[in-house]
């Protein structure tokens, strides 16, 4: 083995660049605060690590990214560990790169003759914080791909070549495939390639200028092995014992539901090290100050730190500009979180008493309406995810990838369509806050329409005029209304069983999964028949019965109210949101409901596509 290694010396001299390398003097011995330089080389690498292994897994294509972090968050073996590692050292990498920054200006190790070292160190971060932008959109997920959409637009505020610079970065006119793709290629092969290339220069200048610090007799020199490196040897192994600790106790890295352009998504953010420049845009009507002119102003000046950092004041200067920009960005940061966390266990505009001051209430209103959008948003992507993995796990993911099944879901697209075209007049909430809530209703809350329940509570006198069906709305004013609260108040035991039966028998119409078994006891036992009788016979003497105004399968004619044939059914709901001034809803009076989709020769100038109306009723009755 000996003769071996004399040989393998004799070759390559590898024992005299060891040795110099490890019996590198250090003046004024081993410190704490050299560690970081160290740490970061360590991150780097676990990442290179980490990122080859899922790189084996991953597949850079806008309609399997999402797909493959899912295999690997959910089916690879120990893989939504290996990711969360990836992520969390990621963090960890800028939070090292702060106190490096802060390490080298403090302790003058920017000043000469070590300025080029400093600046490379410069584009090292840079190269650095590149990675952290582009990784971001590779899961292809909803916060990542509309987070930096929002920073590939920024680009296009640069002088002269905003927009080729906006087209090289999304990949053409729009973003999608080719964003994906060409970010992937800056994450895994230029910027991972250029850091390398700069960190062993820097290391190289490192090595030729060493280390700034001078021998003092209370402190004696030392060489960097075995004490510096026993300090260094620490601080990794404790970085790494956070970073395991802290993806056990998350499971891994956040994800959401896969990205779609048709999606707008309100809670989209950068991370937590970028959210300091979205916090500042803020505070510019004009975008180019706060994305271009301060940032590169900042820049400049850390650039121009090793030239005014010569003289004793220009370096004091030096350290006192870098602490207030950090704690500048700091406290943008901190500023950001709480505004997006505003509305969390605040009370609502609505039920505070601003003394009349209008300019404080519209102050609070705007930043709370602006916190719950967020709040909302983020809460609801979380719930679209759970719902999503549940889907895969019974159904598997389709070649058209995991954005049809949720495309397909009554149960992810039928809220949003409710929100966006319904909730204006009604609510579906099931009155334990679970569920939509109208401000104010002026319709009643469909929550289960089709039910016995839902069905029984409209034709009870003390329901009919709470917010649940007619309070508070112009259904008061309907002849319905007066029906029920005159004919069927006080109902004998008699009357309250036909009654029943006529609950029974028009809820049937519905067909909901939910009731089959009760259906089909009441068919075999006869009550749909007695339901059906019943309602051609008036409850009181000389009065109405249902039959007067309403028709149900072949009893009846079409009247002034709508056709119960059907009633609840996805056939009936789609054609009363469809047109509710169809002749078999409310054709003789003047419905204050819109038409969804009565252009049945031209779709296009319907507000819904028949697959939203087809999601939208299957969600109302809470089919899958």
């Amino acid at each position: 083995m000996d003769k071996l290694l004399q040989w393998l010396d004799h070759r390559t001299g590898y024992k005299a660049t060891l040795s110099d390398a490890l019996y590198e003097n250090v003046p004024g011995g081993a410190r704490w605060r050299y560690i970081t330089g160290s740490m970061l080389v360590f991150a780097f690498v676990t990442q290179a690590i980490t990122g080859l292994i899922l790189w084996t897994a991953y597949s850079a294509s806008s309609q399997t990214a999402w797909e493959s972090v899912y295999y690997i968050q959910h089916e690879m073996t120990a893989g939504w560990f290996l990711r969360g590692v990836h992520h969390n050292m990621a963090q960890a990498m800028i939070i090292l790169l702060v106190l490096h920054m802060l390490q080298v200006v403090i302790d003058g190790a920017y000043k000469p003759p070590r300025e080029f070292n400093f600046w490379i160190g410069l584009i090292l971060m840079l190269l650095i914080l590149g990675l952290a932008l582009t990784g971001y959109l590779l899961p292809w997920d909803q916060k990542g791909f509309w987070a930096t959409s929002v920073a590939t637009n920024l680009s296009s505020l640069t002088p002269l070549v905003g927009d080729q610079v906006q087209q090289v970065a999304v990949g053409g006119p729009e973003y999608g495939h080719h964003t994906l793709t060409r970010f992937f290629a800056l994450h895994a092969g230029l910027l991972p390639a250029l850091l390398v290339m700069f960190l062993g220069i820097h290391v190289a200048f490192f090595r030729r200028h060493g280390i700034s610090a001078e021998s003092s007799p209370n402190r004696p020199d030392q060489y960097f092995w075995p004490h510096q490196v026993l300090k260094d040897a620490i601080g990794c192994f404790v970085l790494m014992i956070v970073i395991v600790g802290a993806v056990i106790y998350t499971h891994g890295a956040e994800m959401t539901a896969p990205a779609d352009a048709s999606e707008p998504y309100a809670a989209a953010r950068p991370e937590w090290y970028f959210l300091f420049l979205f916090q500042m845009l803020k505070m510019f009507e004009n975008e180019f100050v706060g994305a271009i002119v301060l940032p590169g102003a900042v820049m400049a000046f850390l650039f121009l730190m090793p030239l005014t950092g010569r003289v004793k004041m220009g370096h004091i200067v030096n350290v006192v500009v870098l602490v207030v920009l950090m704690v500048g960005a700091g406290y943008l940061t901190v500023e950001a979180w709480n505004e997006d966390n505003f509305a969390d266990g605040r009370t609502k505009p609505s039920e505070m008493d601003f003394g009349g001051d209008q300019d404080a209430e519209d102050a609070y209103t705007e930043k709370f309406e602006a916190s719950e959008s967020f709040l909302n948003a983020q809460e609801q992507a979380e719930k679209d995810y759970e719902r999503l993995v549940r889907l895969i796990e019974r159904k598997g993911i389709p070649k058209g990838g995991a954005i049809e099944l949720q495309r397909n879901d009554p149960f992810t697209q039928g809220p949003k369509l409710f929100a966006r075209h319904c909730k204006s007049c009604h609510s579906r909430d099931d009155g334990g806050g679970e569920g939509i809530v109208a401000n104010p209703p002026v319709a009643p809350n469909l929550h289960g329409i089709g039910s016995r329940d839902w069905l029984s509570g409209l034709l009870d006198p003390e329901q009919i005029s709470t917010d649940r069906y007619f309070g508070g709305t112009a259904l008061m004013e309907l002849d319905m209304h007066s029906f029920v609260m005159s004919d069927l108040a006080d109902l004998d035991e008699n009357g309250k069983t036909r009654l029943e039966k006529i609950v029974m028998a028009v809820s049937a119409e519905a067909k909901l999964l939910s009731q089959t078994d009760l259906d089909a006891t009441a068919a075999t036992d006869g009550s749909i028949a007695a339901g059906l009788e019943a309602f051609q016979v008036a409850f009181v003497k000389d009065s109405s019965s249902c039959i007067d105004c309403h028709k149900l399968g072949d009893i009846g004619d079409l009247g002034s109210a709508p056709d119960l044939t059907g009633w609840g059914s996805r056939e009936w709901l789609r054609g009363m949101i469809a047109n509710p001034n169809h002749e078999r809803f409310y054709a003789n009076s003047d419905s204050s409901m819109p038409a969804f989709a009565e252009n049945s020769e031209d779709p296009s100038r319907n507000q819904l596509t028949d697959h939203e109306l087809d999601m939208l009723v299957r969600w109302l009755r809470d089919e899958d």
